[in-house]
């Protein structure tokens, strides 16, 4: 895989990250570092990523750097417990990720075969590309997390159902009156939700709702039956 990186560039900070948290995991290290597991980290994974899509959305640099360098340390952080109880390393992961990123871009690594010169080109060749590696899916809903932020759930699954030629049924009167931009649309959501609390109605657990009905009606068309006549 090396020669197809026209350069390597040597990462002594990283290499040194590595070491601080082998170091704080090692006999004689830290007894918090080294109580953690996988489970247990899983709560600071999470806070860590919506603390980096804050500083994504803030603009901040030195925020940024914070919160990308909290991210990576779990990434490390992980790795090193793995590593510790013979599973993988973070070479592995690293090895792991750039075979899947190279496997995948076949127009810039490949022999000139496979051409993608505009981003929907890319798009539409990346499911292709990702059932090869991963013949075991035999569903669109394979490989989305419920654990997803619902309204980012909602808008995958949306683009699965495409897949499968399920349209979900727009009302008309909506259509015509869809937001302008997303400051927009912002506005209205918040409304929406405003409504529901107003009527004491939990809006999460609704739409969780309705996304259950949408993989629910998925899997109905790919199992053979009738595309539903799911509305919003």
């Amino acid at each position: 895989m090396s020669e197809l990186v026209a350069a390597v560039t040597a990462h002594p900070r990283l290499d040194e990250l590595i070491a601080v948290l082998e170091r704080l995991r090692a006999p004689g290290g830290c007894a918090w570092d080294r109580d953690q597991t996988h489970a247990s980290l899983v709560r600071y994974l999470v806070e860590e990523s919506a603390e980096l899509v804050e500083a994504i959305e803030s603009g901040d640099d030195a925020e940024m750097v914070e919160e990308l360098g909290d991210v990576l340390y779990q990434v490390v952080f992980h790795a090193d417990i793995a590593a510790e109880e013979g599973r993988f390393t973070i070479e592995d992961v690293a090895a792991h990720m750039t075979a899947k990123m190279v496997g995948r871009h076949p127009h810039v690594f490949g022999d000139g075969e496979v051409v993608a010169d505009t981003a929907d080109a890319v798009a539409s060749n990346w499911d292709a590309w990702k059932a090869q590696e991963k013949p075991e899916r035999t569903s669109v809903l394979d490989g989305v997390p419920d654990a997803m932020p619902s309204l980012a759930l909602a808008e995958k699954l949306l683009g699965r159902a495409d897949k499968v030629g399920h349209v979900v049924e727009v009302p008309t009167a909506l259509a015509a009156d869809a937001p302008a931009d997303e400051e927009e649309l912002g506005r209205r959501l918040l409304e929406l939700v405003t409504v529901a609390r107003g009527s004491g109605l939990d809006a999460e657990r609704a739409l969780r709702g309705a996304i259950r009905r949408l993989k629910a009606d998925i899997r109905a068309v790919e199992a053979g039956g009738e595309p539903p006549t799911s509305s919003v």
